[in-house]
């Protein structure tokens, strides 16, 4: 018998050495891939095609911090796609077009997503072929999508097997609404809020959207699909009208419609592609022709953008994601007022940055994290020149903070506007009931327990919540009349919560000029009185700064101290509820707050 129990112990001893050996080896693997990763160099060859695969590419505004994961997360996985900020897409196609060792660029399409995305690579890929290098695009198959980008391209070829299709139905949005089965559940959402367009909340209240909401959508999505069509019309030299019936129609199934409408420039196999590519760069056969990946090109050019000799410096401070009065706890997309204004004020303070761009891409959020963020803003445009450039959005809170730059750039595809208000207070009352729990609140005074969401508010409190609303609206309202060097009466006329694309913003006076991030920065230089010939001169540094993967990986190797402390006593009463804290820990830190945000973000494509 002990006998047994020793080899029962020796073989568990055995496997717990043996995880313990590769938790060891995989954390050495990191450290190393972390560490070569840093170290490792690219170089562009000579007469190379730069290739964008928008399949291998996972494009976002900022990259916060370096994923400490991403050299070995794929192992196994087959997964290869890389992350590249949206602004390093631009400055390489940029440099590509001065790059002598660049011969021309070749797009694979598919996987492009993100409208105004796609809106800037397509303006600055129109810059790069007027340096007189060529842009050659392939499909194996045609989205709305995709055929968006590719159409920027001298030519257009698909892949002439007999399963490509075009799928080019044009633009759609989803409203999605959570009434009935919220009532079903007997939650009631009570809603509080100022302005006729501001449907942030409507989801919860109702069970179709109102005449209004229905309104404003139709107008957005038919301004974003005017701006796609008169793009792809003047790039293949047809008319919208016919674009649009060829659409309506469905007109295009297969390679062959797209060739014999005149929207591709041939069919080939994928072995005719490549030949064509070696035409292209004068090369025998396609095995000679050398190629460089977008990412890799970005890693290849990175030096020479963050290593420059100017002293003078251009900031682009990055407004990326839901603005939160309080750290959610992640790394995720976030502004947090305190932290946020606090970049703000370092970059103020700082006498070596003599401009500065405010690139927002933000819904909106809580309306106290964007007045302590407009604060600091406000003395920011005092010390210096700041130019505002709009991502995909700049809506409500976004637009709250931006609104009193020198100059606005947008987008024609950015949703923004939203200048409205709401707030909102769940009623759990019915499903308490259900679950047949009894709470029975003890208040000092007659209204202590309104935000507690056991009861519906009764009209005085509803009154009192209504008060805050319209207040902020007026705030609202008078931040963007001065702004915008605008009447509160018309600013009102064109608020109310509506949401605006941004070629119509332009015409109403919410925006300046329809540009991308990299006009912002061309602007700012302007402005401080060191304007150069190239983008590329420019010192630019961006904030908020990038964490390194080494200091990331340590964070979560050492969590804080008060974290410590509330895991510990969960795991005295049990170990089942310390699992559970952990995954939710963060996710309710905000108290009841009063928001300037977008009601929803869209992806259409």
């Amino acid at each position: 018998m002990k006998d047994s129990i020793r080899t029962i112990l020796c073989v568990m001893a055995g496997i717990f050495l043996m995880q313990l050996i590769s938790a060891l080896f995989f954390f050495f693997t990191l450290i190393t891939s972390i560490a070569s990763s840093t170290s490792s160099t690219v170089t562009v060859p000579q007469n190379a095609v730069l290739k964008i695969d928008m399949s291998k590419l996972n494009i976002v505004e900022k990259i916060n911090a370096d994923n400490p994961f991403s050299s070995v997360s794929g192992l196994g996985s087959g997964s290869v796609s890389a992350t590249v900020a949206q602004f390093d897409v631009i400055r390489a196609i940029d440099a590509a077009a001065a790059d002598p060792a660049i011969k021309c660029i070749y797009i694979r399409p598919e996987g492009a997503s993100g409208i105004t995305s796609i809106e800037e690579i397509r303006a600055s890929l129109t810059e790069f072929r007027r340096s007189g290098k060529s842009i050659i695009a392939f499909m194996d198959n045609a989205s709305t999508g995709d055929y968006y980008l590719s159409s920027v391209a001298d030519k257009i070829y698909m892949n002439n097997s007999k399963g490509a299709s075009a799928m080019i139905f044009g633009l759609s949005g989803r409203l999605i609404f959570l009434k009935d089965i919220l009532d079903y559940v007997g939650v009631n959402m009570q809603l509080i809020r100022h302005g006729k367009y501001k449907s942030a909340g409507e989801m919860y209240i109702a069970n179709k959207p109102s005449e209004a909401n229905l309104e404003q959508t139709t107008v957005m999505i038919k301004s974003l699909w005017a701006t796609v069509a008169e793009a792809v019309a003047e790039s293949r030299g047809i008319s919208i009208e016919k674009l649009n019936y060829l659409v309506d129609n469905l007109s295009l199934n297969n390679a062959t419609d797209m060739l014999d409408n005149g929207l591709v420039d041939g069919l080939l196999s994928r072995d005719e592609m490549k030949q064509k590519l070696a035409e292209i760069t004068v090369e025998d056969s396609f095995k000679n022709v050398k190629m460089i990946s977008l990412d890799s090109y970005i890693e290849a050019k990175k030096t020479a953008w963050e290593v420059n000799g100017k002293t003078s410096k251009i900031a682009i401070i990055f407004a990326d994601g839901q603005i939160n009065e309080a750290q959610s706890g992640s790394r995720g997309n976030e502004i947090v007022g305190n932290d946020f204004a606090e970049i703000i004020s370092k970059v103020r303070n700082d006498e070596s940055i003599t401009a500065v761009v405010l690139r927002v891409n933000s819904p909106g959020g809580s309306v106290l994290a964007s007045d302590k963020i407009k604060q600091e803003l406000n003395a920011l445009c005092e010390a210096k020149p700041v130019v505002a450039s709009y991502g995909g959005y700049a809506a409500s809170g976004g637009y709250w903070i931006s609104c009193g730059c020198r100059y606005i750039f947008s987008n024609k595809t950015t949703l923004t506007g939203s200048i409205g208000v709401f707030s909102m207070v769940p009623d759990l009352g019915k499903v308490i009931n259900k679950a047949k729990v009894n709470i029975v609140p003890v208040n000092s005074n007659k209204h202590s327990d309104m935000l507690q969401g056991l009861r519906p508010l009764d009209n005085a409190e509803t009154a009192y919540m209504q008060k805050s609303v319209e207040e902020i609206y007026d705030t609202f309202t008078s931040i963007v009349a001065e702004g915008r060097s605008k009447s509160t009466d018309y600013i009102d006329s064109i608020a109310q919560g509506r949401v605006w694309t941004g070629s119509d913003a332009l015409e109403i006076g919410l925006v300046d000029g329809i540009g991308t991030l990299k006009d912002a920065v061309l602007m700012a230089g302007s402005l401080s009185g060191n304007s150069y010939n190239s983008f590329s001169e420019y010192n630019i540094v961006e904030y908020p700064k990038t964490v390194s993967g080494i200091e990331v990986l340590m964070e979560l190797l050492q969590p804080t101290s008060t974290d410590k402390e509330i895991r510990a006593m969960i795991e005295e009463v049990s170990p089942i509820l310390s699992k559970a804290y952990d995954q939710v820990s963060g996710c309710f830190k905000n108290t009841p707050a009063t928001y300037a945000l977008l009601p929803y973000y869209i992806d259409i494509l």
